[in-house]
């Protein structure tokens, strides 16, 4: 498997779902993973950070070939959001050159005390504009796009400074008044009213599935997300049609809906201590 976490190389867009493949799944999964279930032991040394990387790894290359597909089409986006610097600093000695944050001072931190390391940084949380120039100034990509009036504030500031961003445009797949993002009826306008805003580069559709057991809910979200995905594709308004979809406790379920993007955080680096319910769901396993 080509080690997607390693650079930030754009892989391939899965092709457009067809009626046999937007129904598949993988052989015997009724419940998804669970929060307990995919945190790995804590990872502080590089050593522990090569061993948990290798385990997501081998999840991810299973649940691709179970899927019939080629595992170097899906990106594995570490997610470090909580972790200190000094571990950040283990998990690049061990490979990890892209990590995602939800907020944005504690990303703008981080980016610059760990300048050196030339990291990849994604933001994945909810933006409000009054940090817009924030994000402009370090942020790599932005996977959590979900309003005209913060498109107009991130392309006003990449403006002034000569930059342009990867966004990722937000859904909120699962209809859960818990999460960011559209509705799954607005996405076609607001694709379609982003070109204006020249510095933002759309590479496809993010969400969160929904925040249960429920395997076949899960399996729901992101058949939507695929189906959303495809109709971008068809007018032109989804850039290479990424889809940025599945965390540590369901990115099997993820790939096998066709996910080119999978966040994944605590089966890397370990449990954190508390969830964080501005972002994300209480026991959210990302």
């Amino acid at each position: 498997m080509t080690d997607q976490s390693l650079s930030p190389t754009r892989p391939p867009a899965t092709p457009p779902a067809t009626a046999q493949s937007t129904t598949t799944q993988p052989p015997n999964t009724t419940v998804a993973p669970t929060a307990s279930a995919s945190a790995a032991k804590t990872a502080t040394a590089v050593d522990d950070f090569r061993r948990n990387l290798a385990s997501v790894r081998a999840r991810i290359t299973a649940a691709a070939h179970a899927a019939g597909r080629d595992p170097a089409e899906i990106r594995l986006l570490p997610v470090s959001k909580t972790v200190p610097e000094d571990r950040l600093r283990a998990a690049h000695s061990a490979g990890i050159t892209q990590m995602a944050e939800n907020k944005v001072q504690e990303a703008k931190r981080k980016a610059a005390n760990l300048a050196d390391l030339g990291i990849h940084w994604a933001l994945i949380g909810h933006l409000q504009t009054n940090k817009a120039k924030d994000v402009a100034a370090f942020a790599d990509e932005f996977q959590a796009l979900d309003s005209l009036r913060v498109a107009e504030a991130l392309d006003r500031r990449l403006q002034a400074v000569g930059r342009s961003l990867d966004v990722y445009v937000q859904v909120n797949s699962s209809g859960e008044a818990s999460k960011f993002g559209l509705e799954p009826d607005a996405v076609a306008g607001f694709l379609a009213a982003l070109p204006v805003y020249s510095s933002l580069r759309v590479r496809g559709l993010m969400t969160l599935a929904a925040h249960t057991d429920d395997a076949a809910r899960i399996r729901e979200c992101f058949r939507l997300m695929r189906s959303l995905r495809d109709a971008g594709l068809q007018a032109g308004t989804v850039g290479d049609g990424q889809l940025s979809m599945g965390m540590s406790g369901d990115f099997e379920l993820a790939i096998a809906g066709g996910s080119t993007c999978v966040r994944v955080g605590q089966a890397i680096f370990g449990a954190r201590p508390a969830p964080d319910p501005r972002y994300w769901p209480d026991n959210s396993a990302q």
